[in-house]
């Protein structure tokens, strides 16, 4: 091991041809060399590696060393104690004579100051350019980064966290809901509701379900709802009334109930789930003179081996597309709407009552203000196969014709249910996205493998 001890300067050399010299001497006595000419300085500046940085070394003037550390054994060796092991000093080049030179792989010197003469002195160690911080506790970092993964960053700005109420507190960026794009594949039915691209939040909602009936053959359901913008949580009447229905119409038809009677009922037990939220004290903290309770349109359909049933309330649509586009395409609902009253009373044929300002304001709807509730049903017999599209004013405001709609649904819906909705809420957001978009794709007739709660 290297001695600790400090040790003593060695003798000056010649810087021509290293022969000793003694002290005053103005050359050499072996050489002759001018001892007082200053040598010229390399014209290379060597790099010297530090912690994996590359930095040049510092020029060399008059014999004097500047001193270059490894902050590596720096902070290895503790404040004022003595030199690491195996550490020299750094030659100053032909006017530094005297000073060790680097040991192998030793990277630079931890040397102290420069004496008057030259070489360079280990009686004392230098003050550290840097003190190593503490390492952090990994009980806090790891607490940290818990804090971290939970607390949600800000779509927008990628800066500001998002506060409870799903706002951005940098830049007040409204961040994505999960119910701004849902997609749902239930055996071979399929539904997708999309925010659409001027709504803030989704506003409508759907359900579906694969069941059989007491004799075994499959039957297939699908609910849309649509909450009405004016009113009250808008947002959470659809949710409820999509849920009370599908879970009524899941429930009735593997008793035996008549397919029609069980829509009927379904939309009766939507219309008290949407009731319920009148009292609920949510509603009463938001709820204002001005506004409306909560409310949602519905519009639902089951399909068996032979039946097709729907059942609506407001202006939400149910479609007939056969399979075969030869056969004409049909609509199987009439709007809860001012514009179909206008027609029906002979006021208004049906291209000036729907292009009325007034045309999408609804005359039926779920609710706790509604004047009285009319849930309308028809039951149809299709004699040859097809698929129902289920749908929202967001998607019909553009494919509002039987036809229309027709010719956005894809030939193959029945076998890919789930693309062809994709397809009908794309075919609404590349024509504006005015407004929230749903659609539910159920084939007619229901093949077996559909049977089976889902």
């Amino acid at each position: 091991m290297m001695s600790q001890m400090p040790r003593q300067a060695a003798l000056p050399t010649c810087p021509s041809c290293a022969e000793p010299l003694d002290a005053g001497d103005r050359f050499c006595g072996a050489c002759g060399y001018d001892l007082s000419v200053v040598p010229p300085s390399p014209d290379d500046h060597p790099t010297l590696t530090m912690n994996g940085s590359a930095l040049p070394a510092p020029a060399q003037t008059g014999g004097a060393v500047r001193e270059v550390r490894d902050d590596r054994r720096a902070r290895e060796a503790p404040p004022g104690g003595p030199t690491a092991p195996g550490v020299s000093g750094v030659s100053g080049g032909p006017g530094a004579a005297g000073v060790s030179g680097v040991a192998a792989g030793s990277g630079v010197a931890a040397g102290s100051g420069v004496s008057d003469v030259s070489g360079v002195r280990f009686d004392r160690l230098s003050e550290p350019d840097e003190y190593a911080l503490q390492a952090p506790d990994p009980r806090v970092a790891a607490e940290a980064a818990v804090v971290a993964e939970s607390a949600k960053v800000c779509v927008a700005c990628r800066a500001g966290r998002v506060d409870d109420d799903g706002y951005c507190e940098n830049c007040g960026h409204a961040q994505p809901r999960e119910r701004d794009h849902m997609e749902l594949e239930s055996g071979p039915i399929a539904a997708v509701s999309d925010r659409g691209l001027r709504h803030h939040r989704n506003e409508d909602a759907f359900g579906l379900g694969c069941t059989a009936l007491p004799d075994g053959s499959p039957a297939l359901v699908a609910i849309v709802c649509d909450g009405v913008s004016s009113a009250t949580r808008p947002d959470d009447a659809s949710l409820a009334a999509s849920k009370a229905a599908r879970e009524t119409l899941l429930a009735a038809l593997p008793q035996g109930t008549h397919p029609q009677q069980a829509m009927h009922e379904a939309i009766v037990a939507a219309s008290h789930a949407v009731n319920a939220l009148a009292e609920d004290p949510a509603t009463a903290r938001e709820h204002a003179p001005h506004q409306n309770a909560p409310a949602c349109t519905l519009v639902g359909s089951v399909v068996t081996a032979g039946l097709l049933v729907v059942g609506w309330v407001g202006d939400s649509r149910a479609y007939w597309v056969p399979a075969d586009r030869s056969s004409p395409p049909a609509r199987l609902t009439e709007d809860d709407s001012w514009a179909a009253q206008m027609v029906a009373a002979g006021l208004m044929n049906e291209a000036e009552a729907y292009a009325d300002e007034r045309a999408h304001a609804i005359t039926g709807w779920l609710g706790a203000d509604a004047y009285e509730l009319e849930p309308h049903t028809a039951s149809f017999k299709p004699d040859r196969p097809g698929v129902v599209v289920v749908c929202t004013d967001g998607l019909w405001n553009y494919a509002e014709a039987a036809e229309e709609m027709a010719g956005v649904v894809p030939p193959d819906a029945s076998a890919r249910p789930l693309h062809s909705a994709r397809v009908l809420v794309g075919h609404a957001l590349d024509g504006g996205g005015h407004d929230n978009v749903t659609v539910a794709v159920v084939p007619f007739p229901a093949p077996a493998q559909g049977a089976g709660s889902a």
